[in-house]
């Protein structure tokens, strides 16, 4: 009988040594600037991305969702404002005129002050395209006798109206305490840029909702719901990114965290790591250690005084300004200043 002896393999030289395997991206559905801006939020000291980027298809469901819940009170606190001062508004509005929607969504908002606006044309703009178009053909099928010009296209870096909207009478509507979501200086330019849309001498203007200052516990559950559902708003960020960039984001290796910044006087939206990992994409990546963060939104809160004062500063003069029994949400209406 033989006897087979079995050696022990030796070690590979340090050149054989296998090599990690790369990660296998995902591919990207963002054009190149846009993978380039969130690639350079991504790689800043501190990490953080546009709120923008929140909404894909399910991101605009899950903020539909948001509205609803008990915590989240300036969608029911602005709707109340409207049903009791929506007759005032349009007195001093006008009917006939452009009605240009900034974050259209579901388009629901706007909707509501069409039998008293009665605008001529309806221009919903929105980043969810897909979305907005299979909201504005719900609509228009309900008001067949308005005009409707869907827009898809992110308006938060500055934009033109095309020629498709009447330059008669434009009324931008911009509901929600979306501004917060610009520093004071931004918001500023921002309002400036729709003062350019609008034109002097048009006969335009704003109607724009504000979330006041108030008890910051209030604050607090309006970002971080007992159901979770913010929760699930901001961790969609992450796999609308790796749509967007190809980037590898392990949804379950983060957690939402929202706060109220009283010495900034916002509410603060992050997603934080649980862990040590690096996150790659398309022609990057990024180490993050455990309890690191990415900066995700911010919603700054005004005093009344201190949003008219902003509104001033960017060409616009307040005409009329509605709030709620309590104090806590805001809706203005603004003409634009004369030069």
């Amino acid at each position: 009988m033989s006897l087979r002896m079995t050696l022990p393999a030796s070690p590979l030289a340090p050149e054989e040594a296998p090599r990690p395997a790369a990660p296998l991206l995902r591919p990207a559905h963002g054009d190149a600037d846009l993978i380039a801006e969130i690639a350079a939020g991504l790689l800043a000291p501190a990490a953080h991305c546009s709120p923008k980027f929140f909404y894909d298809g399910l991101g605009s469901k899950l903020f539909e969702a948001i509205c609803e819940l008990p915590e989240y009170y300036p969608t029911r606190t602005e709707a109340a404002i409207f049903a009791r001062h929506g007759a005032d508004m349009a007195a001093a509005i006008g009917s006939g005129g452009t009605l240009i929607d900034l974050g259209a969504g579901n388009c629901a908002k706007a909707a509501s002050l069409f039998p008293l606006l009665q605008p001529a044309q309806y221009v919903p703009v929105d980043i969810s395209r897909d979305f907005l178009v299979e909201a504005v053909e719900r609509l228009q099928q309900r008001f067949p006798r308005i005009a409707m010009t869907a827009l898809g296209l992110d308006f938060s870096a500055g934009f033109a109206l095309p020629a498709s909207v009447r330059a008669e009478r434009r009324l931008f509507f911009y509901p929600g305490s979306s501004i917060g979501n610009f520093a004071p200086e931004q918001a500023v330019a921002f309002l400036r840029g729709l003062r350019r849309n609008i034109g002097a001498g048009a006969g335009g203007g704003l109607l724009i909702g504000v979330d006041l200052v108030k008890d910051s516990a209030v604050l607090d559950a309006a970002y971080d719901d007992a159901l979770g559902v913010t929760a699930a708003f901001n961790l969609n960020l992450l796999r609308h990114l790796n749509r967007l960039i190809g980037a590898d984001f392990d949804v379950a290796q983060w957690r939402h965290r929202a706060f109220y910044n009283a010495d900034a006087g916002r509410i603060e939206m992050h997603l934080e790591a649980r862990a040590p990992q690096t996150v790659h994409w398309q022609g990057g990546r990024r180490g993050f250690a455990e309890g690191e963060r990415i900066h995700t939104e911010d919603s700054y809160k005004y005093t009344r005084q201190g949003f008219v004062g902003l509104l001033e500063r960017a060409g616009f003069a307040s005409r009329a300004v509605w709030t709620d029994p309590a104090g806590w949400f805001a809706v203005i209406h603004a003409e634009v200043l004369a030069d």
